[in-house]
């Protein structure tokens, strides 16, 4: 009896600390694709919370609810912008997932730099798009050929103007360098380091690519070719 009793706590022990589902919310303004990822996620093992047409009918819908993860049409057909409907996305605390036609790279330029985690064309895989979410789900940001396009295809947005100085302190702190050592490394003060990086985190964010973290400027530095090397090209940031 007592050995039954012990089971059966292992048993509800183990199914109260099984991972609690992802949730996603699907806004798309054709039906058919909604129900296609919503039977997906289903067989997935996520939690669909709820589909809607737009956004507008999503955040009224959602009614105090959480999702984890929208996925979100990049060309709604009511008339509303982009960057207007990631952001208000954002706004309830979901991440956003970018379900696009791979050949509005303009568009999803804008998406990425309103702050989507990432762009999965429509003519993916089913599985494709069942990783991504997972993948956003996770908090991680969703690296692949059409973020990688929409970078290519907008220069400014690729690159933030960073001088010379600028790129060398960039270059030596995200390569896992703590500040003060890349300070002296470049017989600069530790608070001049400090001003150095700040203004290129301000410009990171001019260009629609905040860099908050060390993670994040490590990021930028591969993006803009500042690592593994120098371009030799920069100019002396002052």
């Amino acid at each position: 009896m007592t050995e039954t009793s012990t089971d059966a706590a292992a048993s509800t022990a183990s199914t109260s600390s099984a991972p609690a589902p992802v949730r996603v919310a699907i806004v798309d303004d054709h039906e058919s694709v909604r129900l296609g990822i919503q039977a997906a996620c289903q067989n997935e093992g996520f939690e669909v919370v709820l589909t809607a047409a737009g956004v507008t009918e999503f955040v009224e819908g959602l009614a105090g609810r959480e999702v984890d993860v929208v996925v979100l049409d990049l060309s709604l057909g009511d008339g509303s912008t982009v960057t207007e409907n990631v952001k208000r996305v954002q706004a309830t605390g979901s991440a956003v997932l970018v379900h696009s036609i791979a050949d509005r790279v303009a568009s999803v330029r804008e998406a990425l730099a309103a702050g989507a985690a990432g762009v999965i064309p429509k003519s993916s895989a089913t599985k494709t798009v069942m990783a991504a979410v997972a993948t956003v789900a996770r908090g991680d940001v969703l690296n692949n050929l059409e973020w990688a396009s929409a970078i290519d295809a907008d220069r400014d947005f690729a690159k933030a103007q960073l001088g010379r100085r600028e790129r060398e302190i960039l270059h030596l702190y995200a390569s896992g360098l703590p500040l003060k050592l890349a300070a002296q490394q470049l017989g600069i003060g530790y608070s001049t380091a400090r001003e150095y990086l700040d203004r290129i985190r301000v410009k990171y964010v001019e260009v629609g690519r905040p860099a908050p973290t060390k993670v994040d400027l490590l990021r930028r530095a591969v993006e803009d070719g500042i690592l593994p090397g120098l371009d030799a090209d920069g100019a002396d940031g002052r």
